[in-house]
């Protein structure tokens, strides 16, 4: 019940869309544009820096809150805290990508997932972040860096759970045993989402006909 609940919060909160909302009060349906993503990415490329943004921290906000609710709600039992985290942020990544309010035709959850990392652990975050924005800036692909952080997030979560070591910020948590198959699940799906929602650009990265990073004409 108590895993139950960490989703359906987390999907309550991902289910608000960001990119939608933002570019329906500047009258223009994101899912018309580009890719008809409604993620940050997209409306950086149609609608510029500062909506990109906008849409980027909103994602963050949506994915953070409901992580940090939950996170203190199991403050006084370390050993569920950071398996719980996962939980919800695995709920609130597949409130972004299948959003109720939207058909279930979301984003592709690289923002929430980030978002998550960011209260994860400072390694996994480090390990993330130097493996994104290396490899967006030297290739310019959005999709490939979001492809390694995926990579990323599952090898340094199974690293730091196996060797016993505590994960999270602050004085952390280690993941007992008895729930180290459960989080490795967990984590798997995180990751997998990503690759899921990924499928496209995957083709296309192999075909060298992939987008590169750009900006839209609009402030």
């Amino acid at each position: 019940m108590e895993r139950l609940i960490c989703l359906l919060a987390g999907y309550a909160f991902g289910c608000f869309p960001t990119g939608y909302v933002y570019a329906k009060l500047h009258g223009v349906d994101i899912r018309k544009k580009g890719s008809g993503n409604i993620g940050s990415t997209n409306v950086l490329r149609n609608m510029g820096p500062k909506a990109g943004l906008i849409t980027m921290l909103g994602d963050f906000a949506k994915t953070m809150l409901p992580i940090f609710i939950i996170s203190q709600a199991f403050s006084s039992q370390p050993e569920l805290r950071y398996l719980y985290m996962v939980y919800t942020g695995l709920g609130a990544i597949l409130g972004h990508n299948y959003p109720v309010t939207l058909g279930f035709k979301g984003g592709k959850g690289v923002a929430c997932t980030g978002a998550m990392i960011i209260l994860s652990d400072p390694v996994i975050f480090g390990v993330c972040l130097i493996l994104f924005l290396g490899t967006v800036f030297i290739t310019k692909y959005v999709s490939l860096g979001s492809l390694l952080v995926a990579a990323g997030y599952f090898v340094t979560n199974m690293v730091l759970m196996y060797s016993g070591s505590k994960i999270g910020w602050g004085a952390g948590s280690v993941i007992i045993p008895e729930y180290r198959m459960e989080l490795t699940i967990v984590v798997s799906l995180v990751s997998a989402l990503i690759v899921f929602q990924h499928r496209t650009n995957i083709v296309r990265l192999l075909k060298g006909t992939e987008n590169k990073l750009s900006f839209g004409n609009k402030k």
